[in-house]
């Protein structure tokens, strides 16, 4: 009598097949004379080769794992006029309640079951290969008896090589990551006669659902897969550059463990010198700026057996970057000229007041600042620290009307700090610069000139009212005259009532307010110094 029927009966008991199940034996009266579960243990036995009494034998054939049958066995099939000693009398009927747990047979292989397949499988397990993946074991009745995600850590291990039960090692090679598959193990290609000694029995068969989160050999290196090189490409990095770039950081099976861009900043280090994981600083060597590419990077490249933070251990490493940026601390300015007027002849120098336009961006091309924006030009008296150094070295030999790009690294820019909210740390800068007007300054050293013969006379000329002493009125007032006039100049793009008093007060040599005649003397006749 059929109890019970399984919706799913794959196979069923052939004389031959080797079978383990549960009974509780009873007498037509219900008197119970065995039971397996009272020992805790399933019956194991071979169908077919007289180990059972023959009306059981006839019964278990066409059984499913989890089929329950009812079997009323007649004494001639059963232990007939002799019976049991003090157990089962002579011609009984005997009653079996049998439930099927397990079914095999010795010429049995590995059954592999593939329920999901990914649409990219770029490589698939071999032997040696090291791998992580996730499953779920349970006996043919779909009894759990282990789990690696309750334990929420993925079984990791070799394969092919003698670390697992033979019928894994065969189960698992030809599965690409993100593979699932049921595989399907006889006791002869798992624990055998005598099971594990813990959660397995001796002679059950093994069913593992797995998927597959990683897979690598150690004679691997790291793979580069370009998505995006730019078609003008004037250098690549080399060892020794410091790199400004932009990550998503994931392991093979999708799984997401970092992001420069969730922190909005790039990632900035140097290259080939250790300062990352060496399967990175292998994998951005020769990258051009403004280029994207996936850095597969081998546990034993990346973060070895231990892992990492969020990154587990033995874990393959996928890195899509964007390069932002690089440059070498060895490198100086670039300059690159588009227009020059057809008379250049009058270049800008240290001590010049230049007026100008520019756009600034970084390389990759996002814009940081631009005067034609604003609508004013950007004036600087070059030499006089007024602008980053790289900026006063690309504005030297400039002429008025000229074009040009300036480009300037970091320790002539900004610096590893940047500023605040406008210009990244560690930037190289871009300057498109338009040179609109340029004016003359004044030899080093001087803030004032004349442009003629200085007056003999010139104390005299200066101390209007005669008294023999010059206030600082009286000495603003001739100066400014004098420049007015043309006869004298004053050096451009500095505030010129400063530089007034500041002359003054280096007449002034006792300090108290005035100028005399012996205070007085010109640049000419200062005393010379040439040990300072």
């Amino acid at each position: 009598e059929r109890r019970f029927v399984p919706d799913e009966c794959p196979r069923t008991v052939r004389s031959g097949d080797f079978v383990r199940y549960h009974y509780v034996g009873t007498f037509p009266d219900g008197q119970k004379f065995d039971s397996s579960y009272d020992r805790d243990s399933t019956f194991n036995v071979f169908v077919g080769k007289g180990q059972l009494i023959a009306g059981m034998d006839q019964a278990l054939v066409g059984m499913c794992v989890n089929e329950r049958r009812f079997v009323k066995i007649p004494p001639k099939l059963a232990y007939g006029s002799e019976g049991v000693s003090g157990v089962i009398p002579p011609d009984s009927v005997l009653h079996f309640d049998v439930l099927l747990m397990d079914i095999w047979n010795s010429e049995d292989q590995v059954q592999i079951h593939t329920y999901f397949t990914p649409p990219s499988c770029p490589r698939t397990i071999q032997v040696s290969d090291f791998v992580r993946y996730h499953y779920n074991g349970t006996f043919l009745d779909g009894t759990l008896f282990d789990s690696s995600h309750n334990r929420m850590k993925t079984y990791d291990t070799y394969v092919g090589i003698g670390w697992l039960i033979p019928g894994m090692d065969k189960g698992l090679l030809g599965m690409c990551v993100g593979e699932k598959r049921i595989i399907t193990i006889p006791p002869f290609l798992a624990y055998g006669e005598d099971g594990d000694g813990k959660d397995i029995p001796g002679q059950a068969s093994l069913v593992f659902d797995v998927a597959l989160l990683d897979l690598h050999n150690p004679k691997d290196g790291i793979s580069i897969e370009n998505k995006v090189v730019p078609e003008n490409c004037e250098r690549r990095s080399q060892s020794g550059d410091f790199l400004r770039y932009h990550y998503n950081g994931t392991l093979l099976d999708g799984t997401f463990f970092d992001s420069s861009y969730s922190r909005n900043r790039t990632f900035d280090t140097y290259i080939g010198q250790g300062y990352v994981i060496a399967g990175m600083d292998e994998g951005l060597l020769g990258v051009c700026i403004g280029e994207k590419r996936r850095i597969v990077v081998p546990p034993h490249l990346g973060y070895g057996e231990e892992g990492r933070g969020n990154i587990p251990g033995s874990a393959v490493l996928v890195f899509d970057i964007h390069v932002i940026d690089f440059h070498n601390p060895s490198d100086s300015i670039s300059i690159t000229s588009h227009y020059k007027p057809p008379d250049c002849s009058v270049l800008s120098k240290k001590g010049d007041y230049l007026k100008y336009h520019y756009n600034a961006s970084l390389l990759d091309g996002t814009l940081l600042d631009s005067t034609w924006n604003l609508g004013k030009t950007y004036n600087i008296v070059l030499g006089s620290g007024q602008v980053v150094l790289g900026m006063d070295m690309g504005l030297r030999e400039m002429c008025v009307g000229e074009k040009r790009t300036v480009i300037i690294p970091p320790h002539l820019g900004y610096g590893e700090a940047g500023t605040d909210g406008e210009v990244p740390g560690s930037a190289v800068l871009v300057f498109d610069i338009e040179l609109l007007e340029l004016v003359a300054g004044l030899p080093e050293g001087y803030m004032f000139i004349w442009n003629g013969e200085v007056s003999p006379n010139l104390f005299e000329e200066i101390d209007k009212d005669g008294d023999g002493e010059v206030l600082l009125e009286e000495f603003s007032e001739y100066i400014h005259a004098q420049v007015a006039s043309g006869k004298g100049k004053l050096a451009p793009g500095f505030d010129a009532e400063m530089i007034v008093k500041n002359m003054f007060t280096n007449q002034d040599r006792n300090g108290d307010g005035k100028v005399t005649a012996e205070e007085f003397k010109l640049k000419d006749q200062e005393a010379k110094h040439d040990e300072l």
